[in-house]
């Protein structure tokens, strides 16, 4: 079977709508923006020079998201990263005074300094499902486990983080009282 060609403007309504995901696992992965900046481009060249094949394949979006999870990874390997950082930066608030965001801000900042401290898989797991919002079929796929896995996983992850912000809570009242 002969590949058709595929035009700019296919490719583009095919993976210009992904390309935020894209960039923002990127930067849950290297930390740096201008890392996710780069990484971003990246990936979306080696989805452009694979643009023949992209027809052939069922989920061209879990398709591009693994292939982003593992040029980042690739470049953590490069920079002999052994701690992977996650750190996620897209928080939005919409407090109506400086006070109430800057509280917003510190309560984000915490959970952040706790999902840093998961496992990695916990880390990505819990990214791609809160954060991204794909589901578990997905997370298979990008992740490469079975569902009960990534099942197990998530709720590893949110039990944690639900143990680390009552610790921070319960020490947080015994200091104020």
């Amino acid at each position: 079977m002969k590949p058709t060609k595929m035009k700019a403007s296919d490719f583009n309504k095919l993976i210009l709508p992904i390309q935020q995901k894209i960039f923002r696992l990127s930067r849950r992965l290297l930390v740096s923006s201008d890392s996710a900046e780069d990484a971003t481009q990246d990936v979306l060249l080696k989805l452009w020079n694979k643009k023949e094949s992209l027809a052939n394949i069922k989920n061209v979006e879990a398709f591009a998201m693994t292939m982003t999870k593992n040029h980042c990874l690739d470049q953590l390997k490069l920079k002999s990263s052994q701690n992977l950082r996650l750190v996620h930066s897209n928080f939005e608030n919409s407090a109506a005074n400086p006070h109430e965001e800057l509280q917003a801000k510190q309560e984000w900042n915490r959970v952040e300094s706790m999902i840093e401290k998961l496992p990695e898989t916990q880390q990505m797991v819990l990214h791609l499902r809160e954060i991204e919002g794909y589901d578990y079929d997905k997370i298979c796929e990008i992740m490469d486990m079975k569902p009960t896995a990534v099942r197990v996983t998530l709720s590893r992850a949110r039990k944690a983080l639900v143990e680390q912000l009552a610790k921070q809570n319960n020490y947080e009242k015994r200091r104020y009282n």
